[in-house]
Formats: C-alpha cells, structure tokens, sequence
C-alpha cells in the first residue's frame, strides 16, 4: 500500500474533519470515509470478492463485489464507480442504500478498520475481468448458499461484510 494515499477524516455524523494517510488512519483507528459495493445478477444472486493475499488488512478474506476510499475531493459516488471498474473491470449503474459505522481491528496486520462506509447497490451481469493485484478470486453465490457457509465458516468473512449483510436483511 502507498503511503502517499490519502483518506477523508471524518466526524461520527460523516462531516469531513481532515485528511490523513491511509496506512496512518487504519494504524492508528481514525475514523474515516469509505464505500462498499454490493452487487446482484439477474438470478438475484450476490457477487463475493475473495480480497487478494497481498492485502495489507484482512487479506484473503471473502468479501462483497468491492470496497475502498474516495480520494480527497473526490465524491463517494464516483470514487465507487472508479473502484469497481479498477477492481472488476465492471461499469455499472449503483444506487446508494445506506450509510453504517464500523470498528474491526485485524489481528494478523494489527491495522483497523474504522470506517463511515456508503453503501452502494448495483445490478451487473457480465464478465468479470478483475485485476490480480487487488483480487484473488470472484464468485456469484446464492442467499441460501451464503447463509450456510457464514453459518459454518464465518471467519473465511471480513467483519464489515458481515454487518452489513446482517443490516442489508438480505
């Protein structure tokens, strides 16, 4: 991850407060803005990122289609379509749903996760061309399917995926 990366402080209401690098936000915990992107396909089923290995947080975990910070003056909107299209390779029109806050902290890179999280919806049905660098691997899954395996693997999960998804009531 490059240092030289900005994020967006912010309050517990969302304000912006400042900025911060990123590897300093999440060393230190600073409370920052992020998005995630949830998307589905026509058979309702959600598509699953397993984040790459060489993640420096939380690395090979599964996780929802995508997930990361507007730049500085960037808006959230945009910075998740930038995201996706880096990520996945996917353009698509999102839909924002909600906004959440969470605080995970990752045991194995001692780095955390506190984040004001937009959370964006899409409808995608296509191929995936994702980029290596940022993704291991890419699934579409069923709700059913999705519900037994957190049931009996649910540290295979980052944490914000799976508060989110208990939110979402999907």
């Amino acid at each position: 991850m490059s240092t030289e990366e900005n994020v967006i402080l912010v309050s517990k209401a969302g304000k912006r407060i400042g900025i911060a690098g990123k590897l300093n936000a999440h060393r230190e915990g600073l409370l920052h803005r992020a998005f995630s992107i949830f998307l589905f396909n026509e058979k309702g089923e959600m598509l699953l990122q397993r984040r790459a290995v060489t993640k420096y947080h939380f690395a090979g975990k599964w996780s929802n289609a995508c997930c990361s910070h507007p730049r500085p003056g960037e808006k959230t909107s945009a910075a998740a379509k930038r995201r996706l299209k880096e990520e996945l390779g996917i353009k698509c029109s999102l839909k924002k749903s909600r906004n959440t806050v969470y605080h995970f902290f990752d045991q194995k890179s001692g780095l955390t996760e506190h984040e004001f999280d937009y959370i964006f919806i899409g409808k995608f049905s296509g191929e995936i061309l994702f980029n290596r660098k940022e993704v291991d691997a890419v699934r579409w899954v069923s709700q059913r399917d999705l519900k037994s395996e957190l049931k009996s693997n649910p540290e295979k999960f980052t944490p914000w995926f799976k508060k989110i998804l208990a939110e979402l009531n999907w």
